[in-house]
């Protein structure tokens, strides 16, 4: 059982290592900051208008951006990957373009929870339930979360499936109605959270969680 729990971790942290390395390979709606407020200027520069450069990375950014896909011969799916970036930049996109450092403080702390045991209503890393670990996650970043997921999901701002990105939680509907679980968004449809008899790896969209997912929010 001893090996069997080392193979498991090992397999989860080769996953985790997967994801931190692609997760960052794009800018897309519900992106937000300095490097997206250059694409806004360049885009504008080349004639696809945004009535607001703010730096947020909302709706008629991405309208702005499929429409030069589709004028550049690129596929029109409003996510600026390395091809896309190098067009519309005329630059190669950074290999790890920067993440905000909370969500860093916040993902880094998870992973190295990765194999503790879940234990209902638990708050340390003796045992955790999904919020528990939410929560200790976040705190380790500085940042102070409601103790309970079906709290948790009113804290941030409410984000599409589309918008996700690293750091924002994503609900389900599992043991009761609302929001019953909840866990950290890793990127590439995954997430990490305290279910079953430990901490973590899951995908989003599929298997148990696809049928039940319930909404996400955005903390910072």
């Amino acid at each position: 059982m001893h090996f069997r729990k080392i193979l498991t971790l090992c397999a989860s942290l080769a996953l985790s290592f997967c994801i931190s390395a692609t997760a960052l390979a794009s800018f897309r709606n519900g992106d937000e900051g300095q490097e997206v407020l250059d694409l806004q200027k360049r885009l504008v520069e080349l004639n696809y208008p945004i009535s607001s450069l703010t730096g947020f990375y909302g709706d008629e950014t991405e309208g702005a951006v499929k429409a030069f896909q589709q004028n550049a011969g690129l596929e029109a799916d409003g996510v600026v990957g390395p091809a896309t970036f190098r067009a519309i930049m005329n630059k190669e996109m950074p290999v790890n373009r920067a993440e905000a450092p909370v969500v860093k403080r916040v993902l880094n702390t998870a992973m190295r929870l990765l194999g503790t045991p879940y234990v209902f209503g638990g708050t340390t890393p003796y045992g955790f339930d999904c919020s528990g670990f939410v929560q200790y996650c976040f705190r380790a970043a500085g940042i102070e979360l409601p103790r309970t997921c079906d709290a948790q999901i009113y804290v941030g701002r409410p984000i599409q499936p589309s918008q996700l990105r690293r750091g924002d939680l994503v609900f389900f509907t599992t043991y009761e109605p609302g929001a019953s679980h909840v866990g950290i968004y890793l990127g590439d449809g995954n997430f990490i959270h305290a279910g079953g008899r430990a901490v973590k790896i899951s995908p989003v969209f599929t298997d148990y969680y696809g049928c039940r997912w319930y909404g996400a929010c955005r903390i910072r």
